[in-house]
């Protein structure tokens, strides 16, 4: 039986340490200043204040504002924030958004 079992137990950690490298490579954060926020949607721009766009964030999207945990409309226009997107179901949301008060 334990014939079996550890060449079952080296394949199954080799899928998940795989899987686990793809799924980190799905995840992206980059930093930047909020424009607006609410409804499921981020506005933001990166750091300078320039390129603005906007992303879908996900319904049970983590966020932290000023060390509190908070909704997404609780984000005040021109708080520097990092944010982390991931893929899901074929498409990029947001899953993770840190803020804290004031401007560049």
């Amino acid at each position: 039986m334990s014939s079996r079992v550890i060449p079952f137990l080296a394949v199954l950690s080799l899928v998940l340490l795989v899987g686990g490298f793809a799924l980190a490579a799905d995840k992206e954060t980059h930093e930047g200043m909020v424009v607006s926020a609410g409804n499921g949607k981020l506005t933001m721009t990166d750091k300078d204040g320039k390129n603005e766009h906007t992303h879908a964030v996900a319904a049970d999207a983590v966020i932290i504002f000023d060390g509190k945990q908070s909704r997404l409309d609780d984000l005040p226009k021109g708080s520097l924030i990092r944010v982390t997107t991931e893929v899901r179901a074929a498409s990029k949301a947001v899953t993770r958004i840190e803020g804290q008060r004031g401007t560049k």
